[in-house]
């Protein structure tokens, strides 16, 4: 139990720089761009979704994070924020690497994930659109942090503060969970080979820690569990992404869309890549 408390408190302390960095930009937007440069900013939105590709393959969680709150203040779109999320690699990478796999069969995994990030992305975009307005300033209000009154780094501290907390308290809650249920259990649940695997595999995915990404990594490495399945708990895997976007985008029926979207993915990918590949 000591060992998960421990975790959770050094997986709150990684995400910390990224939510800094995160608001700076948000509190920058807000107050110190012109009109001019914000036009251009919404200008290249549309290319958002090969970038969060990108960014989400590399091995952590914090893209995830930064992602849910550029999204709950509108500065990147629907279709970026998904393709993050999907291209999310968490722990897979350097697990795979201290494994000695492939680089063959590495490099594919992720490739294939970017792609599939990239292109649900993309199409997220073309049949949602986005509106100009951003809702930074709300997200100040709901945070009561006078962003107004202060500097851009006071303030994003002061937010940064709040929402490494609100992390902290959930990978606290969410380690003792684990801890209780216990990770041999969560293994069982995938071993057996029918359909309902890659819904279990997705669900699994979806837990908002890295022993997800671990448990689905390791039965694939010791042949457990098929490619398919692999995908489907590696692709809803965003990592502490999913909890933050619940907690700073206000819109709930929105958060539960992107999250149904995101598992459904996860699902239908991995059932079609044992099916075909």
């Amino acid at each position: 139990m000591f060992d998960s408390m421990y975790d959770a408190l050094m997986d709150s302390i990684k995400l910390l720089p990224y939510l800094f960095i995160t608001f700076v930009i948000l509190e920058f937007i807000e107050h110190k761009m012109s009109h001019k440069n914000e036009e251009i900013l919404r200008k290249n939105k549309k290319f958002g979704p090969i970038l969060g590709g990108v960014l989400g393959a590399l091995p952590q969680c914090g893209f995830g994070a930064m992602a849910a709150n550029l999204f709950s203040g509108r500065v990147i779109t629907l279709g970026t924020l998904i393709a993050v999320f999907l291209s999310t690699s968490d722990e897979m990478l350097p697990i795979m690497i201290s494994n000695k796999t492939d680089i063959s069969i590495l490099l594919g995994i992720i490739l294939f994930k970017v792609v599939i990030g990239i292109t649900i992305g993309f199409i997220i975009d073309l049949v949602f659109k986005q509106t100009n307005d951003e809702h930074i300033h709300e997200m100040c209000v709901d945070e009561h942090c006078s962003c107004d009154h202060h500097g851009i780094f006071y303030s994003s501290l002061i937010h940064t503060l709040k929402i490494g907390f609100f992390i902290l308290i959930a990978n606290i809650l969410i380690n003792l969970i684990i801890f209780k249920v216990g990770e041999d259990n969560l293994s069982n649940l995938m071993v057996n080979k029918n359909i309902f695997t890659y819904f279990i595999a997705s669900l699994v995915g979806l837990i908002p820690n890295c022993a997800s990404s671990v448990i689905i990594t390791e039965l694939y490495l010791s042949k457990i569990i098929s490619l398919g399945t692999l995908m489907s708990g590696l692709l809803t895997g965003s990592g502490i992404g999913i909890l933050l976007l619940f907690k700073t985008n206000k819109n709930m029926k929105e958060n539960v869309s992107i999250l149904l979207l995101i598992y459904f993915v996860g699902v239908f990918v991995g059932t079609m890549v044992d099916l075909f590949l």
